[in-house]
Order: C-alpha cells, then structure tokens, then sequence
C-alpha cells in the first residue's frame, strides 16, 4: 500500500481526495499548510505528494524547493492557476506534474498512479547505476526512454545516445567533432558537417520547455555543448 500526502488549506479538498485515494487502495495522510506537510514528509515513508501551490506559513512552491533537498517522491501541483507561466515555474523547481482546480477525480487518479508507476519503474527508492537525472530529466540506460518531469520523451536512437552522452557526463563541455566521434566513432575528418548542430535543435524541441531558452542543453560559444549539472 503506497502512502500519499495530500496537502490544501482547502479541508474539503482535502476529504475529498482521500476520499478517491482510499477507494482506490491508498494510505492518506493529510496536510494544511506547507510547514505541516514538511514535517509529515521528513517523518514518514511517503510515496507521492499532491501538494497546492498558495497555501498559509509556507506556499507549495518552498515546499517543494525544500522536499528536494532530501527527497524524489514524485510531486503533483493542485492550484487554480492555470496560466503557462505558473506551470513552468512549478515543474522547473522541482515537480513532476501539475492539475488546475477543478480537477476531474479519475485523471487525478490516472495522474497519480502513472507517476507512482514511473518512480517505481525508474528505480528512486533502490540504487541504479544506469538511470541518469538531471532536475526534471531523467536518462533509463536500461529501457533506453527519456523522461522530462514524468513525461516519456519520443527520440529516436542518435538523439537518445547524444543525449545520454552528454548526460552521463553533465557539467562537461563537447565540441562538436567530439561528439561526433563519440556517437558515430569516426573522425568528422574536417568536413564542414551540421549533423550533430542539427541533432542538438531537435533534442532541444523535445525536452526543453521554452527551446530558446533551454535549461538542460547548453551552448558554450564556440566551444560546443553540454548538459547543465544543476538545474534551477
């Protein structure tokens, strides 16, 4: 039995998603405020958070920013806000997905289980070697997939073993006839090639929320690219 936290200044809120939790199989536990439900996370074994943003004493967003100093546990966002721009701060301090109120109680389920599924799929509670995160992406060496906060990213193989490289050595900077000798293991041979240039515009489309602002890949000026090894 997986235990969640829910967490609204909203008590009716609150009842009612345990309510679909529990028929569902769930332990609840039950939180008012952020300083209430950092303390229920640091004491017990919780599984997934559903957590709202505007809260007393301490909004989700410190929340957040503090369960991922010691945690993984997958973070769902309830709020009545449903501008773009709120979404993207939520998912780019820390969180897995978002749900705007009202919510339909079956895709809150769906949302919930599909996350569990991931955190269990992808190895957070053991140690795995072959599974690489970098703030919300997330490289399973083992089933090759990428995921961006929770989300299964389609590549085809080139971009997933561009991707991975850099990842597997994030902070790292590679020219491009590294990277080019790296995933095709022969020398660009010093033609004028735009393969991997074009490579990185496609992976940036797919994993990056604002692409022209990317978060993960970098461009250092005439240098090459790497993958951040912080992500704010």
């Amino acid at each position: 039995m997986e235990n969640i936290l829910v967490c609204d200044d909203d008590k009716e809120i609150v009842e009612a998603i345990e309510i679909y939790l529990e028929e569902e199989g769930f332990r609840v536990f039950k939180a008012y405020d952020g300083v209430e439900a950092l303390e229920i996370l640091r004491q017990a074994r919780i599984q997934l958070a559903i957590v709202d943003i505007m809260m007393p004493r301490m909004d989700g967003i410190r929340l957040v920013k503090e369960v991922r100093r010691f945690s993984t546990i997958p973070v769902i966002f309830l709020s009545a806000k449903s501008e773009d721009a709120d979404k993207i701060l939520g998912l780019n301090i820390g969180a897995d997905d978002y749900i705007t109120k009202p919510f339909n109680p079956l895709e809150l389920i769906a949302r919930v289980k599909s996350n569990l599924r991931r955190y269990t799929t992808l190895g957070s509670e053991v140690t795995n070697d072959n599974v690489y995160t970098v703030g919300g992406l997330v490289i399973d060496d083992n089933s090759k997939e990428c995921f961006v906060f929770g989300e299964n990213i389609k590549l085809t193989p080139v971009e997933y073993n561009i991707l991975c490289f850099l990842v597997k050595n994030k902070g790292k900077v590679y020219s491009i006839e590294q990277i080019y000798e790296h995933i095709w293991n022969e020398s660009v041979g010093g033609r004028s090639d735009n393969t991997i240039a074009v490579h990185i515009r496609h992976i940036r489309e797919k994993i990056e929320i604002n692409p022209k602002d990317p978060k993960f890949l970098k461009v250092v000026w005439g240098v090459g690219y790497k993958i951040e090894d912080e992500v704010l």
